[in-house]
């Protein structure tokens, strides 16, 4: 990882960085409640949606977008020699991997427990579809990707549909579709990955769900490939991004009635609703900033978060870590650092539901301003 000070690259995408800072933003708010927030701040305890379910996949769609813009500036034009595109490939290795070990950090922070290390996490997912999509980027047309895209969500569908998982049997004849402890995700990673999992054998960033992850990401490469031919006729660039989201929303609402939205399992139908929604945030983020130009004080928000966003998050995930571990004795209970602090400030709140919220965004505030110090000084982390 390194430390550099460019300038801005020129006619660069506000909304783009606007849509990623406000997932980041939101990412920081639900994952650092007190564990008493409104319904839509939390994730959906299986099948089912929510405001937080939307988060990961919309991350994980702009670096889709973004690594179109990318790789773009890094090898020229599409009749780029082989070489130039083989010359890539250190580049998407080296960034997939330290990305993956920060995750690894920041799963066995602050303890480093071999024992008991989480191997699968949300920087390792985003490694992974970072590096399967930047290769499928650079050595697949359109055409391709798209077919790659149904291969993905029909033989994920096919899988936890029809393959009988081992010592259990069929979904749907044997067992209920997508059980929660029953389903072949699950068993695969039990299978590879024993203890070294998110919850009591279960992960939700687990390695068979990161096949439609992977999907989700090439979603974002679809758009932004039509982004950059088309920025000189925002209009037809606009209802052709708006019209692609509708139709995955349709799909998605028609699929989900046989096979639900599960966030868990990164289900077909959740990565065609992810899709969808996400594809209509961002025309929504393009109109307003790129097209519209709109500007205004509150736009440096997102912007910081958008320019710093690996950084942004390792930190929050570090400092959550660091706030419940630290613990002490206070009034003859064991207590840790986070419930100490809420003890005096925001459990004084009447309602639990803001409480937690005004926790969070307290929390958000001090990320943005330790990520703004840089962002002021011209530092950006590139991987």
């Amino acid at each position: 990882m390194s430390v550099t000070t460019p300038a801005a690259p020129p006619q660069r995408l506000l909304s783009l960085d606007v849509f990623r800072g406000l997932t980041i933003c939101l990412m920081i708010i639900v994952n650092n409640g007190t564990g008493h927030g409104f319904a839509q701040l939390e994730h959906a305890e299986w099948n089912g949606c929510t405001l937080t379910d939307l988060v990961f996949p919309f991350f994980l769609f702009i670096t889709g977008v973004s690594l179109t813009f990318s790789f773009s500036s890094r090898i020229g034009s599409t009749s780029t020699a082989e070489n130039s595109r083989l010359s890539q490939l250190p580049h998407i290795f080296r960034r997939a991997a330290i990305i993956f070990a920060i995750g690894l950090l920041i799963n066995a922070y602050p303890h480093y427990s071999l024992a008991l290390w989480r191997i699968p996490g949300v920087l390792q997912r985003i490694a992974l579809c970072y590096l399967a999509a930047s290769i499928l980027y650079l050595w697949t047309g359109s055409r391709t990707r798209f077919a790659i895209i149904a291969a993905l969500l029909v033989g994920y569908w096919i899988l936890l549909r029809y393959v009988p998982v081992p010592g259990f049997g069929i979904p749907t004849v044997n067992i209920p579709l997508l059980d929660h402890d029953r389903n072949l995700a699950t068993w695969l990673d039990r299978k590879l990955f024993s203890v070294h999992l998110f919850d009591h054998g279960r992960d939700p960033e687990g390695l068979l769900s990161t096949l439609p992850a992977i999907a989700t990401t090439l979603f974002g490469v679809a758009i932004g490939e039509w982004i950059r031919p088309l920025r000189a006729n925002p209009a037809r660039l606009l209802r052709r991004i708006i019209a692609f989201g509708l139709a995955c929303l349709i799909a998605a609402a028609l699929w989900s009635l046989s096979f639900p939205f599960n966030k868990k399992l990164w289900t077909s139908s959740y990565v065609l609703l992810t899709a969808g929604l996400a594809m209509l945030a961002l025309a929504a983020c393009y109109w307003l900033f790129d097209v519209m130009r709109l500007r205004s004080r509150w736009t440096i928000i997102p912007v910081v978060f958008g320019t710093n966003c690996i950084f942004a998050y390792a930190l929050s995930e570090f400092v959550a870590i660091f706030s419940v571990s630290v613990k002490f004795t206070m009034d003859g209970s064991r207590i840790d650092l986070k419930d100490a602090f809420n003890s005096f400030t925001f459990d004084n709140i009447p309602h639990h539901q803001w409480a937690s919220f005004a926790y969070s965004l307290f929390f958000l505030t001090g990320c943005w301003f330790v990520t703004w110090l840089l962002y002021r000084r011209k530092i950006f982390l590139k991987i």
